[in-house]
């Protein structure tokens, strides 16, 4: 996987140093669940401020920062909200679980023009022990010139997840296999707890992420830039 790490971080170098200076490149790598679209994304951005730090002098902050759309889910309190609260906690991972208006939002102000007054922008990251997203966690500073975004409805053909793909500068898709991805999603559940057993979290695998993962690729918007495959079980080479 490491010469799909390579190729990538070349085409978002190449992007970033075509992006004008008073303006982020954002970055967003979308795909199914399982994919492992959240390690290439978090080593793509490593390698990016590893990239910069070999050309800016040191102690020159770094120009990449990392953000998952996990923040946006939606938190239980609001699941136990909706007209169907059962449901909600049962498909939690779907599309309508997740706020997709305030992650419009989020995209909107990272691509504001950027001037020396330019504020940091917070933005909710997930915590796993809460279950629950954590308000105002994750910090893109003014010399964050690269946003990396990651999350399975990123590049979704349908509002307001579209008018979302508008702002990106670059759109990568991370392909796998169903199976591939249902061994690995049988694994996370019963790491994170979720599941007590290999045959519960194979149902969860079955009944919830695997049905996103459909509509993810049948709703997928057309100006993919990139398509990348994910077929290694020991991850992306750093």
């Amino acid at each position: 996987m490491d010469e799909v790490l390579s190729r990538l971080v070349d085409k978002a170098w190449a992007t970033y140093l075509d992006t004008p200076e008073n303006t982020r490149c954002l970055i967003a790598l979308g795909g199914i669940p399982g994919s492992g679209k959240t390690t290439l994304s978090a080593r793509l951005t490593a390698s990016l401020n590893a990239r910069h730090a070999a050309t800016s002098p040191p102690g020159t902050p770094g120009v990449a920062v990392f953000l998952p759309m996990d923040g946006f889910h939606y938190a239980r309190a609001q699941l136990d909200a909706m007209p169907d609260p059962a449901t909600a906690h049962a498909r939690r991972g779907a599309e309508f679980t997740f706020d997709g208006t305030a992650f419009l939002r989020l995209v909107q102000r990272l691509n504001e023009p950027l001037t020396d007054t330019t504020p940091t922008v917070f933005a909710p990251s997930f915590d796993h022990a809460l279950k629950d997203p954590k308000e105002d966690d994750i910090a893109v500073e003014r010399t964050h010139r690269i946003v990396v975004l990651e999350g399975n409805y990123l590049l979704l053909d349908k509002h307001p997840w579209s008018l979302a793909s508008c702002h990106f500068s670059l759109k990568i898709f991370v392909s796998v296999a169903p199976q591939l991805a249902r061994a690995r999603l049988v694994a996370r559940h019963l790491a994170a707890g979720l599941c007590s057993t290999p045959a519960e979290a194979d149902q969860r695998a079955v009944e919830n992420d695997l049905p996103n993962g459909k509509e993810i690729v049948r709703l997928l918007i057309k100006d993919v830039d990139d398509v990348v495959e994910s077929c290694e079980d020991d991850g992306w080479a750093g």
